[in-house]
Protein backbone atom coordinates (compact mmCIF):
# COMPACT_ATOMS: atom_id res chain seq x y z
CA UNK A 1 0.00 0.00 0.00
CA UNK A 2 2.81 2.36 0.74
CA UNK A 3 4.18 1.98 -2.73
CA UNK A 4 0.80 2.71 -4.32
CA UNK A 5 0.46 5.78 -2.13
CA UNK A 6 3.85 7.07 -3.25
CA UNK A 7 3.02 6.39 -6.90
CA UNK A 8 -0.37 8.09 -6.51
CA UNK A 9 1.26 11.05 -4.80
CA UNK A 10 3.91 11.32 -7.55
CA UNK A 11 1.22 11.17 -10.25
CA UNK A 12 -0.80 13.86 -8.47
CA UNK A 13 2.27 16.08 -8.25
CA UNK A 14 3.14 15.42 -11.91
CA UNK A 15 -0.44 16.23 -12.95
CA UNK A 16 -0.27 19.44 -10.93
CA UNK A 17 2.94 20.45 -12.71
CA UNK A 18 1.44 19.64 -16.09
CA UNK A 19 -1.68 21.69 -15.38
CA UNK A 20 0.45 24.48 -14.00
CA UNK A 21 2.57 24.34 -17.14
CA UNK A 22 -0.52 24.65 -19.34
CA UNK A 23 -1.72 27.64 -17.39
CA UNK A 24 1.71 29.19 -17.67
CA UNK A 25 1.76 28.48 -21.39
CA UNK A 26 -1.64 30.15 -21.80
CA UNK A 27 -0.42 33.11 -19.79
CA UNK A 28 2.69 33.32 -21.95
CA UNK A 29 0.58 33.27 -25.09
CA UNK A 30 -1.63 36.01 -23.66
CA UNK A 31 1.44 38.07 -22.75
CA UNK A 32 2.83 37.56 -26.24
CA UNK A 33 -0.46 38.72 -27.77
CA UNK A 34 -0.41 41.81 -25.53
CA UNK A 35 3.19 42.49 -26.48
CA UNK A 36 2.31 42.27 -30.18
CA UNK A 37 -0.64 44.62 -29.66
CA UNK A 38 1.53 47.12 -27.79
CA UNK A 39 4.22 46.84 -30.46
CA UNK A 40 1.66 47.50 -33.19
CA UNK A 41 0.37 50.54 -31.31
CA UNK A 42 3.92 51.82 -30.85
CA UNK A 43 4.63 51.35 -34.56
CA UNK A 44 1.44 53.24 -35.43
CA UNK A 45 2.35 56.03 -33.01
CA UNK A 46 5.82 56.31 -34.58
CA UNK A 47 4.29 56.45 -38.05
CA UNK A 48 1.80 59.12 -36.93
CA UNK A 49 4.67 61.10 -35.41
CA UNK A 50 6.62 60.93 -38.67
CA UNK A 51 3.59 62.17 -40.61
CA UNK A 52 3.08 65.00 -38.11
CA UNK A 53 6.74 65.99 -38.37
CA UNK A 54 6.57 66.01 -42.15
CA UNK A 55 3.47 68.22 -42.02
CA UNK A 56 5.16 70.54 -39.50
CA UNK A 57 8.28 70.75 -41.66
CA UNK A 58 6.16 71.63 -44.70
CA UNK A 59 4.24 74.28 -42.74
CA UNK A 60 7.52 75.78 -41.50
CA UNK A 61 8.88 75.87 -45.04
CA UNK A 62 5.73 77.66 -46.26
CA UNK A 63 5.88 80.11 -43.34
CA UNK A 64 9.53 80.90 -44.07
CA UNK A 65 8.71 81.49 -47.73
CA UNK A 66 5.79 83.77 -46.80
CA UNK A 67 8.06 85.72 -44.44
CA UNK A 68 10.68 86.09 -47.17
CA UNK A 69 8.06 87.42 -49.62
CA UNK A 70 6.68 89.82 -47.01
CA UNK A 71 10.16 91.18 -46.28
CA UNK A 72 10.77 91.65 -50.00
CA UNK A 73 7.48 93.52 -50.40
CA UNK A 74 8.32 95.70 -47.39
CA UNK A 75 11.73 96.48 -48.91
CA UNK A 76 10.11 97.45 -52.23
CA UNK A 77 7.51 99.59 -50.43
CA UNK A 78 10.26 101.39 -48.48
CA UNK A 79 12.17 101.98 -51.70
CA UNK A 80 9.08 103.43 -53.42
CA UNK A 81 8.41 105.61 -50.36
CA UNK A 82 11.97 107.05 -50.52
CA UNK A 83 11.59 107.76 -54.22
CA UNK A 84 8.24 109.46 -53.62
CA UNK A 85 9.74 111.57 -50.80
CA UNK A 86 12.67 112.57 -53.00
CA UNK A 87 10.28 113.57 -55.79
CA UNK A 88 8.21 115.60 -53.32
CA UNK A 89 11.29 117.35 -51.92
CA UNK A 90 12.53 118.12 -55.44
CA UNK A 91 9.13 119.55 -56.39
CA UNK A 92 9.14 121.74 -53.26
CA UNK A 93 12.59 123.16 -54.13
CA UNK A 94 11.43 124.49 -57.47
Amino acid sequence: MKRQGVVLMAMTIALGFMLGGCASKAELEEMKAREMEISAKADQAAQDAQLAKAAADEALMKANEAERRAEERERLADEKMRKAEMMFENSMKK
